[in-house]
């Protein structure tokens, strides 16, 4: 969080965050603290868990971190984006999934001060780490999880080891 890591903010913009912080509501400061993460497939949306293991193929994802909206296509979405399959009449149910992600990312950007960027971006492009910035690694190059599409490269431990090292640590004392 850039609230308590002010690692690579200069005083300037960690001040910004604190204030926004400190001014905005409830609901806003939560998903600054908390960003939202829904993941939408042919069958409507679904809140997804803030774990790179929420990455599918098959999947379209929306971040909501308060002051970046991410818009992330799974790998087979985009090859059928970049293929135009969303212009064929037979393909309506594609555009419709395309456009919902859209169209809720600027609802959430219409009432909201400062104005969030939004960024649009394909796995395995250089827009997504916007995305991966702010999941939960349980998927690195030190332990691969074959569950999961993607694997971020970091050192951060995961939340999962995280806590066992803390309950460890609990029961030790």
């Amino acid at each position: 969080s850039q609230f308590l890591q002010v690692f690579n903010n200069s005083p300037d913009e960690t001040a910004f965050f604190r204030l926004m912080l400190n001014r905005e509501g409830v609901t806003g400061s939560l998903v600054m603290i908390q960003p939202t993460l829904l993941t939408y497939g042919f069958n409507g949306p679904e809140p997804a868990l803030l774990d790179v293991s929420s990455i599918l193929a098959d999947r379209v994802l929306l971040l909501d971190t308060f002051f970046i909206v991410v818009v992330f296509h799974g790998t087979t979405i985009a090859q059928w984006r970049k293929a135009g399959y969303q212009d064929l009449p037979e393909h309506e149910h594609f555009k419709t999934l395309l456009e919902a992600p859209r169209a809720q990312a600027d609802t959430l950007m219409k009432d909201r001060l400062p104005v969030p960027r939004l960024v649009e971006c394909d796995q395995n492009g250089s827009q997504a780490r916007f995305l991966l910035a702010k999941l939960n690694p349980s998927a690195t190059h030190n332990n691969q999880n074959l569950g999961s599409s993607e694997i971020i490269f970091t050192d951060d431990v995961s939340l999962q080891v995280f806590m066992e090292h803390l309950s460890r640590l609990s029961v030790q004392s």
